[in-house]
């Protein structure tokens, strides 16, 4: 027996529900624990490709500024589907403390302004300092906004309280999901 954390013993897991509006505060926590994740597009031929980059949030869209031509950029133009996982770096159970963000992404082109609101969110000063360009104006590549349709959040500290660890925000529903737990 856990003397330290007993409630992850605890079998079956909890299977509440937490409410959407505290799913979307412990999302939105999560997403500014780090600022790198890794993102995940759909190759021409069916494949995935995933790879670590800078993101940050302005409530649940998520903004990146991806590489001009990069493959990930091909892809996303050819097939907007998109996954990013981000996870707090910690160890352990109780801990553990992370996301799956399924959506669609949208590259902006420069100038318009959704493009200005991305750069506004996106901290291209701290890349620009570390690359040695200049500060005085952001970089002029595309931005991409992300649209999140379904976060797949797990936090195991919620099992304390309840909640079942696995919860599941959908864009087009007002209630969340759980996804049922147990034995591992």
């Amino acid at each position: 027996m856990s003397k330290a954390h007993p409630w992850l013993e605890q079998e079956p897991w909890p299977t509440a529900a937490m409410p959407r509006e505290d799913l979307e505060k412990r999302i939105e926590r999560v997403l500014t624990m780090t600022n790198i994740g890794y993102f995940g597009t759909v190759k021409k031929d069916g494949s995935p490709i995933v790879s670590p980059l800078e993101f940050y949030i302005d409530g649940l869209q998520i903004y990146i500024f991806p590489q001009p031509n990069s493959p990930k950029v091909w892809a996303m133009r050819r097939d907007p589907r998109i996954s990013l996982a981000v996870a707090n770096p910690m160890a352990g159970w109780a801990c553990v403390m992370g996301c799956q963000i399924f959506g669609t992404a949208t590259l902006l082109d420069v100038g318009t302004p959704e493009w200005e609101h991305g750069m506004k969110i996106f901290k291209w000063q701290a890349s620009s300092s570390e690359l040695g360009r200049s500060l005085d104006e952001p970089p002029q590549g595309q931005i991409c906004r992300i649209d999140p349709e379904r976060i797949v959040y797990t936090e195991h500290l919620m099992r304390k309280y309840g909640y079942a660890p696995r919860q599941i925000w959908r864009a087009d529903a007002e209630e969340t999901q759980v996804v049922p737990g147990g034995n591992v």
